[in-house]
Parts: C-alpha cells; structure tokens; sequence
C-alpha cells in the first residue's frame, strides 16, 4: 500500500534521519520545556543530558521544536542551544501550527504538539515529564494534550498529570476518551512530585516488553488513542504528598491575587512550587523527567522494526 506523502513542513535531522533509514528505534522529546519550562543554562543543560542519556540506550532523541518555519524532528546540538537562548514566540499545540509555520516563528512543542508532529513523522514513543490535565476549580479548562492523547496512536511516558492540575478530573477524562494508563511497576497513577494519588491505572506491568504488547493489541483493534505509561518520580527525589498540596493550594492563591490567568497559569504556578519548596520540586522534576526517558527509550527498543516511510 502507497503511504502519503510527509508534509513539507518536516525537516529530519541528520541523526534521525539515519535511524528512520534503518529501521533504528526513535525517542520523542517534547521542547516547551526547553523554552518555557526552564530557565538558562539549566534548559539546555537538561535537554543535553536526556539526548545522551536515550542514545546510551541505543535509541535515537528526535527533539521536536519549530525552528525557522520548519518541524524540526531531531535537533542539532547547535540549534538545541539556539532554541535554549531564544525567547521563543509560542508554546506550539494543535491550533498554532499553522500560524507559527506562515510566520516562521520558532517554538516549543507541548505535549500535543510532539504528539502530532511525532505520530506524522511516524514515531511511536515519546517521553516527558507530565501531560497537561483539567484545571483545579476550571473543569472547563482543559488541556490540549487530553484530546490529542485519544487522537494519536503513540506510546506516552510520563509521571502522571502535573500535580498543580486536578488528578482524579483529569484520570475520568482519560477514561471517556479511551485512553489507556498503564503503570509501569505502580497501581497508582502517580501525582508527579509525589509516588502517589490515591487513584487506580487500568493496569500495571512490570517490564517494557508488556506494555508494547498491551499498545499492539490495542491499535490492531483499530483503536487510534494513545497507550499512557505512568511511572512515579524516583525515592530519592519523591515529595511528600500532603505538603506538596499545601504548597500547590499556596501557589494558586497566588496566582489569583495576581491576576494570572490563560497560557501564563501553568508556567506561573510551576515557577511559584519551586520556589515555596526551596528547588526541590525542581529537582524532583528534571530527575523524574530523565527516569521516563530511561524507560521510553527501553519501551522504543522492543517495538517491532517495521517499514519507513521513503525519506
């Protein structure tokens, strides 16, 4: 059978590019944490480390930005610090493609953004820290990942849905909207900076090998929503749950008395737990970030080779 055609907006990577012609295991990595997640130098830092770490796994990082009116599926490390010292224009999700790609702006992709520009470049792992959810008192507010995840048939890891978020709104929507969530060696769905929520997955496996099974059953099915694969943040950096609520419920205070409000709420709120905790959620999240890398790298490796798209 014919496969259409790539859209033109993609531009792979030398180093992809190699791996997507022979048959190679790919990682995707979001980029919105690089340009809106993080400050100088630690962004780049960071997005370093976790591309070494996933090639020491014997898989190729194909970071995803939008750089100069392209989809960039894999970066070089010169525009991977390009994109670290540029004040980008947007957080890229589904409704900013187009605009971002007719005025060439550069960007970092969100979750759902990687995941469209991933499930087009035919890439079927991508690993982050935690997926967007429904807001804390806004059950309107709801983030584009959450629809993007029952649209595109991609394995996702992560530690659950940011702890600022409302964990057990954000698990039912999974539910209504086919979405699998498979914890990786928990019964739990994790609450990011916590091990723990108090909320049940629809399954636990114990190795790598399982969950790619449970994703090939799925989508043979026909069924085309995303397979999520929790795991909770390491021991030794996991924050105890009570005090990371009274944290969190400072921060929105916060963020109400000030007045913050839209796209800024998110990036406000992370930036407030950081500081009310002294850094460690901080380093609770680049810890728990670089441990999902680990395992979608090892998810990545046991997926069958299959054919590529000509390139």
């Amino acid at each position: 059978m014919m496969q259409s055609p790539l859209p033109a907006s993609l531009l792979f990577s030398p180093e992809v590019t190699r791996a997507r012609r022979l048959g190679l295991p790919l990682l995707a990595l979001e980029s919105a944490v690089i340009t809106h997640g993080l400050p100088h130098p630690e962004n780049l830092e960071m997005a370093l480390s976790v591309e070494e770490e996933t090639r020491e796994a014997g898989v190729t990082p194909a970071t995803i930005a939008l750089m100069g009116g392209k989809v960039h599926i894999g970066l070089r490390a010169e525009e991977l610090e390009r994109l670290a010292l540029t004040t980008s224009d947007r957080k890229v999700s589904r409704r900013d493609f187009g605009i971002a790609l007719a005025r060439g702006q550069n960007g970092g992709t969100t979750v759902a953004g990687t995941l469209i520009a991933a499930s087009l470049a035919g890439i079927q792992v991508l690993a982050t820290g935690g997926i967007g959810g429904v807001h804390r008192d806004a059950p309107y507010d709801v983030s584009a990942d959450l629809p993007e995840l029952a649209r595109q048939p991609v394995l996702v890891v992560c530690a659950g849905a940011k702890a600022i978020l409302d964990l057990r709104a954000t698990v039912e929507y999974l539910e209504t909207a086919g979405v699998p969530i498979i914890g990786y060696q928990t019964p739990e769905f994790p609450a990011f900076y916590a091990r723990r929520s108090g909320l049940p997955v629809d399954a636990m496996v114990d190795t790598p090998a399982e969950v790619v099974e449970i994703a090939l059953r799925h989508w043979e099915m026909g069924l085309r929503s995303a397979i999520l694969v929790v795991q909770p943040p390491p021991e030794d950096v996991a924050l105890n749950e009570d005090e990371m609520q009274g944290i969190i419920q400072q921060a929105l205070e916060d963020a109400r008395q000030f007045g913050v409000r839209g796209a800024a709420v998110t990036p406000y709120l992370l930036a407030r737990v950081s500081q009310l905790s002294g850094g460690d959620s901080l380093r609770a999240n680049l810890a728990l970030l670089r441990s999902n890398v680990r395992l979608g790298a090892a998810i990545a490796a046991h997926l069958p080779r299959k054919d590529v798209r000509s390139i």
